[in-house]
């Protein structure tokens, strides 16, 4: 049955008998949802929280079932999930937890790297993060076992020379994304302080405007700043997201409408998911900005970049 899905369609129907299910949120990029179809699992979406945009750890409990093997929560904008709670409910069901950890590299929460909770971490070395090679990136995980199995899956299942124990494929780093990444580590703190005084600057101008959330920091959470996202509330700001969007592109300013949609509205999966059923990550979809950052980007064309927001 999953190898005939496959073959007519992109994705699997969430109405197969006995499907593997993942619990995760809709409010991510692409990749999330589709490593958990490709693997010949279901994505069952649980909302997220309306202040740091996170999978909400009151929505899971609910939708765990006798076929639930993981968790799959993503931390977001550099903000983290509630670690603790969704580890509670994990081990109260005997579940894996999995985070999508691609925006959060060297975040802490209370003194200990992210990479310390759950299962196992996935960053992502993309040439839009905080730290990058380019394209590439990295697993964490604290189990042997785990760990020896993507060895294999990363490099075709080669042993040594002569041994071949496992099917796996071409997962591996080339030279030259890593020695990008040598030389980018090398200066990773003075490109994070750069993003904070960048962040800061957009605090100073866009926090006080009514019709605009901005993000606030986490208690206990040392932040990496990877993005600037601005929730829209046309009604009291007065335009829309999509209009704020076109006149910064007007001025060769490009924000992203990050993430937008959500998974679940996909065209991929939309005949199969209900995404009015995770309100909010509907909700901010369709409403959020996020705004140019990166560690080289001149104060000056933060305000300009305000300076647009406010006189509209």
């Amino acid at each position: 049955m999953i190898i005939q899905s496959l073959l007519h369609r992109p994705f699997l129907t969430v109405n197969i008998l006995g499907s593997t299910v993942i619990i995760t949120s809709p409010f991510t990029f692409a990749s999330t949802t589709h490593a958990i179809v490709r693997n010949g699992l279901v994505p069952v979406f649980a909302d997220i929280k309306e202040t740091d945009y996170t999978l909400d750890p009151s929505k899971i409990e609910a939708l765990i079932t006798d076929k639930t093997v993981a968790i799959l929560p993503i931390h977001v904008y550099g903000h983290i999930c509630d670690v603790e709670a969704i580890q509670q409910i994990a081990s109260k069901h005997n579940l894996k937890v999995i985070y999508d950890s691609a925006h959060v590299f060297g975040v802490k929460y209370k003194n200990k790297g992210i990479a310390n909770y759950g299962d196992a971490n996935m960053f992502s070395f993309h040439a839009t993060k905080v730290f990058h090679t380019i394209e590439g990136g990295a697993i964490t995980c604290k189990h042997p076992q785990i760990i020896e199995r993507l060895k294999d899956l990363k490099n075709f299942g080669i042993i040594d020379e002569e041994h071949v124990r496992d099917v796996g494929g071409n997962a591996k780093m080339n030279e030259f994304c890593a020695a990008m990444g040598i030389c980018n580590l090398r200066h990773i703190n003075e490109y994070i302080e750069k993003r904070e005084l960048v962040t800061k600057r957009y605090d100073t101008h866009l926090s006080q405007i009514d019709g605009l959330q901005c993000l606030s920091p986490q208690k206990d959470v040392l932040p990496n700043y990877a993005y600037y996202p601005v929730l829209f509330n046309p009604s009291v700001y007065g335009h829309t997201r999509d209009e704020v969007y076109e006149e910064l592109k007007k001025h060769h300013i490009y924000a992203r409408k990050y993430f937008y949609p959500i998974t679940s509205a996909f065209d991929c999966y939309k005949e199969d998911y209900d995404a009015s059923l995770t309100p909010i990550a509907l909700h901010v979809s369709k409403n959020i900005l996020t705004l140019p950052l990166y560690a080289e980007l001149e104060l000056e064309a933060v305000d300009e970049i305000c300076k647009i927001i406010k006189e509209l």
